[in-house]
């Protein structure tokens, strides 16, 4: 998609406040390559802005209501659907309605008369699907299409009874981000048009049908469940459910959906979700979504978790029995403010949601679960970011990106997310946390429930924290956090104590002055087993990981973040003994973050690439279509 060059925000601000000439961004000191805006990101965030990932006409007219009813069909691996679209005008000329689709059978299309609509499906592009065109009359304010998904959706994943704890029952589930909503409903699938819904899903009468809306956990299994949202929501969060699920309530607005067998577990592994609600309340401002729920789903999930407001979408592999990994209750928590409330216009913008979000995390982790627990956690993010940092190129080290219509899933990294806290760390740091803490809550205030870019964030920034006390933070250091790639030399970085007294037994392993069993780690947490696994040496002989295994069981641990970090070291050392349960682990989790390194790591080998392939043609066809591109583009 074409950008008109303009002048940039911040040299913008810089001559309204200094009377300066603008210098060209490639003449700054640090050499920054800023994108250059469109027009539109200079405007009010409730105004379209550029969206490369969207073939919808945005800015001339936006969808404000959906009324879905879908008819689940496990045999075919198919959903009929229709859906109603209620529409804003916000150009007065405009004469047709441009939605994003893919891999959808577009059956009928009728205006609010009921009188059937022309329509026109675009050539099909390889990431971003195809164009759905509709011309509309003058007086056409809703739009109703009757349509079906194909098997292979990238939004849908449909899972055999084997493949569900129960054994019993299929599953099915939806992972709209960032560009897969399109897959299941045609909509202007970008995030800066936010739209309410209601939706009538029709099921087997054994299964119960839940969603990012208003859930009932008494709702009679008769095969039809009807929802409400009453927030509006950008198309990335729309989602649902189908399986055997039951509830079990945490407090009086939190609770778990999950099978039978996963639901006790569950509960009491998150029961401190209360407790982070009540402390993110306090610094933040209140919860606006009503309930808060989680839903438990099979292991081939492909994220840890996502955030789907009122019903955040788990993973089951941070059920480790100790709250150890909880930390991803809080991010997905988090994004009540930071993503869902004030969400990033386009996936150009990421930051604005996970940067924000992973800097709540870390805060919600601290309030709960205390300060040490929070600065080891931090470490570890913070020493993520570096090996992606380490193999990213400089154009993806930035903040703010420019994927130009590359699929966002393919951008993936910890640098919206890593680096996006520790820009806001730095901000806290030169401000004061009582100050942030009143900005961040002023902020999620000013845009609740809109979408924005980060020129419009600078310019916030500028005029409520920035400008009333000029020179403790200059424009010049946010720019350089924004758009230069790395890190600046002004990040303040996590230290814990409780590593450096890792490191300390690490090296006196290391150096043969104790044996493994006299490690103190059975008084180690989750986070310092994974320090400690982590950063071992490259050269380490196959006799010392057989030691350690020998001590502490590591090969048979149950804990999956304790595992992924001790396979990535038996690849590294072609630990034999580990590499059975490297096939198995392999095959059981689709959680990307687990098995994507894995894989990525098998495959700098000869015999370990070999290893991946026999691996990945049994497992592949058990992950989520979204892993399966991911991961064909590693093996394949």
């Amino acid at each position: 998609m074409n950008r008109n060059l303009i002048v940039p925000l911040w040299i913008f601000l810089l001559i309204v406040l200094t009377g300066c000439q603008p210098e060209s961004p490639e003449a700054s000191p640090n050499e920054m390559a800023k994108p250059a805006p469109s027009t539109s990101q200079q405007e009010s965030p409730a105004k379209a802005v550029a969206d490369p990932h969207s073939f919808s006409n945005a800015n001339q007219i936006a969808v404000r209501h959906l009324d879905l009813e879908l008819d689940v069909d496990f045999q075919a691996r198919a959903i009929d659907g229709v859906v109603r679209l209620s529409l804003e005008r916000l150009a007065p000329d405009v004469d047709r309605l441009v939605l994003d689709t893919r891999q959808l059978d577009i059956r009928e299309v009728a205006g609010d008369d009921g009188q059937p609509l022309a329509w026109e499906l675009g050539p099909k592009d390889p990431e971003l699907g195809q164009a759905l065109e509709i011309p509309l009359r003058p007086e056409t304010d809703e739009v109703t299409i009757r349509y079906r998904t194909a098997p292979g959706a990238t939004g849908l994943q449909w899972l055999e009874p084997v493949q569900t704890a129960g054994k019993a029952h299929p599953f099915l589930f939806t992972q709209a981000q960032a560009i897969h909503a399109r897959s299941f409903v045609p909509l202007q699938d970008t995030p800066q048009v936010r739209f309410t819904y209601d939706a009538l899903i029709r099921t087997p009468t054994e299964l119960r049908a839940v969603m990012s809306a208003a859930n009932d956990p008494e709702a009679e299994l008769d095969g039809a469940f009807e929802f409400s949202m009453p927030q509006a929501i950008p198309s990335y969060l729309l989602a649902f459910a189908v399986g055997n699920l039951d509830f079990q309530a945490m407090s009086d607005r939190t609770g778990v959906y999950a099978e039978p067998t996963l639901l006790r577990p569950a509960a009491e592994e998150f029961a401190d979700t209360e407790a982070m609600m009540q402390a993110t309340e306090a610094r933040y401002g209140p919860y606006l979504w009503g309930r808060y729920d989680l839903l438990i789903l099979p292991p081939s999930f492909p994220y840890g978790g996502m955030e789907n407001p009122r019903l955040s979408f788990i993973t089951p592999t941070v059920i480790a029995g100790d709250r150890s990994l909880v930390s991803l209750i809080a991010h997905e928590l988090a994004h009540s403010w930071s993503g869902n409330l004030v969400t990033n216009a386009n996936w150009n913008h990421l930051w604005l949601n996970e940067g924000f979000t992973t800097y709540l995390e870390a805060r919600i982790m601290e309030l709960v679960y205390g300060p040490e627990r929070r600065r080891m956690e931090d470490v570890l993010g913070y020493q993520a970011l570096l090996e992606d940092l380490e193999r990213l190129p400089p154009a993806d080290q930035r903040l703010v990106p420019d994927y130009g219509e590359r699929n966002p899933d393919d951008a993936f990294s910890w640098v919206p997310y890593e680096k996006g806290r520790l820009f806001l760390v730095f901000l806290e740091d030169r401000f004061g946390r009582e100050r942030f803490d009143d900005f961040l809550r002023g902020y999620f205030e000013h845009f609740k429930f809109r979408s924005l870019t980060t020129d419009t964030f600078v310019q916030y920034l500028n005029q409520h924290l920035l400008a009333s006390d000029p020179g403790r933070v200059t424009l010049e250091e946010v720019e350089t956090w924004l758009y230069a790639p790395g890190l600046p030399d002004n990040a303040v970085l996590p230290e814990s104590d409780a590593f450096a007294r890792v490191d300390d037994w690490r090296s006196r392993w290391v150096d043969g002055e104790i044996d493994a069993s006299q490690l103190p780690a059975e008084t180690w947490t989750v986070h310092e087993w994974l320090y400690f696994l982590n950063n071992l040496p490259d050269a380490l002989a196959n006799d010392r990981m057989a030691e350690l295994d020998a001590a502490y069981g590591l090969t048979r641990t149950r804990n999956n973040e304790i595992a992924h970090s001790w396979l990535r070291q038996a690849i590294a050392h072609r630990y034999e003994p580990a590499l059975e349960r490297l096939r198995d682990y392999l095959a059981s989790i689709g959680r990307l973050k687990l098995i994507r390194p894995l894989y990525s790591d098998l495959m700098q080998s000869d015999w370990g690439a070999e290893l991946a392939r026999t691996v990945y043609a049994d497992a592949r066809a058990g992950y989520h279509p979204q892993a399966q591109a991911t991961l064909d583009a590693i093996v394949q």
